[in-house]
């Protein structure tokens, strides 16, 4: 249970360390408990205080509350005469990883003049975002929920988004099947006063006594509802910008290739999640999360529009428009080909190349643009130039316009790719299987050997024998050119339909005979 701590922070080590947080065995001198409490609070003061000026890069300290301590026992392979020890976490940048061993020797040497029993955690917070990844949950709340010594942003929205996670799933456990945290917490740049982005994802597959829509405006007012009161129960400033998607919408968007979702999925972390949103974050970093040919039209068309669009803009406009006009349908070419979006806008260079210039679709001349753009771009960003001329900008739309002919160039090559090996994946795929059934034979005996020895014995039904026709007419008419995206994705879902009955085929065979002997 979440309990009420809306005191300021300032107050909260005097009220609550000693009682909260300190594993002491109750005395019969309870004057004496008590002087030893108040003399532990003044020594992690005391080696707060240490920490913070020797190393005052440090994110956050906090005390691990004492419940949980058994969770990291197990989990960090900590020593169990430990347990009842007070466990501090300290929380770094992931730049100085480096130094997390002379961190670690110089605080334990103050631990050890202290003369206390503490046990000490030294993370960054990709190590935080790591223990979401693994689903280890609730060693994310337990650090979520640590009492904050020192925190320079990330324990506060830690704090008020676990406080949230909690009352939601509370009430809609039925319905919620990932509350995933993104923005500035994520990314690194988190303070005291930042805003907490979250999505939560409701399951609305299997509703049926209201409309979809209404679910949604439901849960959603409720949800907004429990912010005020998570951030009054977390006592922090942050305030909590939830983000409520139904499943189904979500996925129509993903299928959609709507830039916003791609990103939730490539930097989000989940501290609850059902085991829906993590199997997205594997297909995108896999690259099979693919936009629909439709989503390709629409990021493709942001090329064809730069050059017109460009010329009715102010100069100071003009080159934002040629970065975002040569970018988006370069990232759009490489999800296309099976890669998930790149991080940074110099991993896209990198991906460009290494995806078509090193397999020889496409020529150096065109990833040397691309890296221009963004090198051009980064000194934009950074106020390194403060002006392009006439004269830049000409050129940079004459070759805005050649690299955008040459990426419609460069689709159909990737597209003709990608169709080749679907025709001929499908087609050995099916022939492997029906040389299991008839032996080895050419094309033509094997179709006639199946349709005479399995479908009219009845086998299998004539629906597969046209699949199989249809398979070798497709792989026909590709090579002839005569075939387009459409129909080659058609015949990869219909042959789905034939390999899966010759696989159970040929199971239930082998089933059969390991039974006879």
């Amino acid at each position: 249970m979440v309990k009420d701590n809306k005191k300021p922070e300032s107050e909260i080590p005097e009220m609550q360390i000693d009682n909260k947080y300190l594993s002491k065995k109750p005395s019969v001198d309870m004057n004496k408990a008590q002087e030893e409490a108040e003399k532990t609070k003044k020594e992690i003061e005391k080696l707060k205080s240490f920490i913070v000026k020797k190393f005052p890069y440090v994110e956050a300290i906090s005390v691990l509350p004492p419940q949980a301590i058994p969770l990291f026992i197990e989990e960090e392979e900590v020593p169990k005469e430990t347990a009842k020890n007070i466990h501090i976490n300290l929380i770094i940048p992931e730049e100085k990883i480096k130094e997390a061993g002379k961190i670690k020797t110089e605080v334990v040497k103050e631990i050890e003049r202290l003369k206390q029993k503490i046990w000490l955690h030294i993370r960054t917070a990709a190590d935080v975002w790591e223990i979401c990844l693994d689903s280890k949950f609730d060693l994310m709340s337990a650090i979520g929920m640590s009492f904050p010594l020192y925190d320079k942003g990330i324990l506060g929205a830690l704090r008020v988004a676990e406080v949230h996670k909690s009352l939601v799933v509370q009430k809609f456990d039925k319905y919620v099947v990932s509350y995933v945290l993104g923005g500035s917490i994520v990314r690194g740049d988190a303070t005291k006063d930042s805003d907490v982005d979250v999505f939560v994802i409701i399951n609305d597959t299997d509703v049926k006594r209201m409309p979809r829509l209404e679910l949604k405006e439901r849960l959603r007012s409720m949800i907004y509802q429990y912010v005020s009161e998570a951030s009054a129960l977390a006592g922090v400033k942050n305030k909590l910008e939830p983000q409520i998607y139904l499943l189904t919408e979500f996925w129509d968007s993903v299928r959609d290739a709507n830039p916003v979702m791609f990103t939730f999925i490539r930097d989000g972390v989940p501290i609850y999640d059902k085991g829906t949103f993590m199997p997205w974050k594997a297909l995108l970093r896999m690259g099979k999360l693919k936009p629909s040919p439709e989503a390709i039209d629409l990021f493709m068309s942001m090329g064809d529009k730069v050059i017109p669009g460009s010329k009715r803009t102010l100069l100071s406009d003009i080159f934002v428009n040629i970065f975002w006009g040569v970018t988006t349908p370069a990232q759009a070419m490489l999800m296309l080909n099976g890669c998930p979006p790149p991080n940074a806008k110099k991993e896209l260079v990198r991906d460009f190349k290494r995806e078509f210039y090193n397999t020889k679709m496409i020529e150096k001349k065109y990833i040397d643009f691309l890296d221009k753009i963004v090198n051009t771009w980064r000194d934009y960003e950074h106020e390194k130039i403060k002006e392009i001329s006439g004269t830049e900008i000409d050129k940079f739309l004459k070759q805005t316009d050649e690299f955008i002919k040459r990426l419609k160039e460069l689709r159909v090559q990737i597209e003709k790719k990608t169709n080749e090996e679907t025709i001929e994946r499908i087609y050995k795929d099916a022939f492997s299987l029906l040389k299991n059934l008839v032996g080895k034979k050419s094309q033509e005996e094997t179709i006639k050997s199946f349709e005479k020895d399995f479908i009219k014995k009845g086998q299998f039904s004539p629906q597969d024998l046209r699949i199989l026709h249809d398979i070798v007419g497709a792989r026909t008419q590709f090579k002839k050119g005569k075939l387009d995206a459409h129909k080659v994705d058609n015949a990869r879902k219909n042959a789905e339909v034939l390999i899966n009955n010759l696989v159970e085929y040929n199971q239930r065979c082998e089933l059969i005979n390991n039974k006879d002997k």
